[in-house]
């Protein structure tokens, strides 16, 4: 650790009636002008994010203004969230860089969001070299904090940002931030270093599909479920926190064939990386017992995460429009079929350690 230089900063105020007097009746010897010190540092020539940790009142904002000005993030209360990005793909990217995955919360205002939705979204807009963000997790739940900071983490590695500047009077979100350097505005010292995420471990619990209503409003789908499928609930520290459903997958060429139904992870949740993994738990469990295991996919994060995985391997359908599917089909289910025909997914079959 290096502790660090100090400036001092001064303000200074009218003395009106109202300071005078509060200032007599506390006996606090007051001239108008506050004087107080603000720490100085160098940070490391390289780093991608650095924080700025302490109470509040303790000098966090100051020295974060060295860094930069954090940006004014406006929001039109007519268009949907996705509509203030440059396009589709920096939407989605950027929104799914914060842990907000679920597609109908970007297709609303930002009047329509949750608090938690809200900071996400925020935060997806002054994501970029030199970006400077206070109060970081301030308004939010520590679960959304956890998550969010995963999430940030993982898209400023995969972009290669620089000198990201973040200041916050929590402290847990430390371990998931990783970041390369940390200022304590409470014993004053510099810490540089990025330490390593802690594991999340999540357990697959078999369930009935009686536990999809809690879920269906966040699959960016349709909200029905087969009642039919097989199913687990996922649990991180015994709450339920995501939903997994297979089917099973009739195929004249092909024998003992399964394909995913429905994997939703609760918004609060998202960003932490938790629905590939538990895709993939189920996925590999009917591999390991002799099945063949299929998915479609038109979400972009996870059908991009599947397209570099090599547990997953593209069918000859992957990221083409289903134009196989026929016009005069009448069943409800083909009709659904039709109104897709024309959706570009991604396609791919579970092959394990297979390359």
């Amino acid at each position: 650790m290096t502790r660090l230089k100090e400036r001092v900063r001064s303000c200074t105020v009218v003395i009106d009636d109202v300071v005078r007097e509060i200032a007599q009746t506390f006996d606090y010897a007051f001239d108008g002008t506050s004087s107080f010190e603000v720490p100085t540092f160098d940070p490391p020539d390289e780093w991608s994010i650095g924080v700025i940790v302490g109470a509040s009142g303790s000098g966090k904002s100051s020295i974060l203004r060295a860094f930069g000005d954090e940006a004014d993030v406006r929001w039109d209360a007519d268009r949907a969230i996705v509509s203030h990005f440059a396009s589709a793909t920096d939407a989605q990217d950027r929104l799914g860089a914060v842990g907000l995955s679920s597609v109908p919360a970007w297709m609303r205002p930002y009047t329509a969001l949750s608090t938690g939705q809200k900071f996400r979204a925020d935060l997806a807009r002054r994501l970029k070299d030199g970006a400077v963000v206070d109060e970081f997790t301030s308004v939010v739940d520590r679960v959304v904090a956890m998550s969010a900071s995963v999430a940030m983490r993982r898209y400023v590695d995969r972009r290669g940002l620089k000198r990201i500047v973040i200041a916050t009077c929590h402290r847990d979100v430390l371990p998931w931030l990783e970041p390369d350097w940390t200022y304590d505005t409470e014993d004053r010292t510099l810490s540089v270093g990025r330490s390593k995420r802690p594991a999340i471990d999540v357990d697959l619990v078999p369930c009935s599909a009686d536990v999809w209503p809690r879920f269906s409003a966040h699959h960016y789908l349709d909200g029905a479920i087969n009642r039919s499928a097989r199913c687990w609930s996922a649990e991180l520290d015994g709450v339920t926190i995501g939903f997994v459903s297979a089917l099973a997958f009739p195929n004249g060429a092909i024998k003992n064939a399964w394909r995913e139904h429905r994997t939703v992870v609760l918004p609060d949740y998202q960003g932490l990386g938790v629905g590939p993994k538990i895709s993939d738990a189920v996925a590999g469990m009917f591999v390991a017992n002799g099945c063949r295991y299929f998915s479609k996919t038109s979400h972009p994060r996870l059908g991009a995460y599947r397209e570099r995985s090599a547990l997953w391997r593209a069918t000859s359908k992957n990221r083409r429009s289903r134009t196989d599917y026929r016009s005069d089909y009448a069943t409800k289910e083909d009709n659904h079929k039709m109104a897709h025909a024309h959706r570009v997914c991604f396609s791919h079959e579970f092959v394990g350690g297979a390359s």
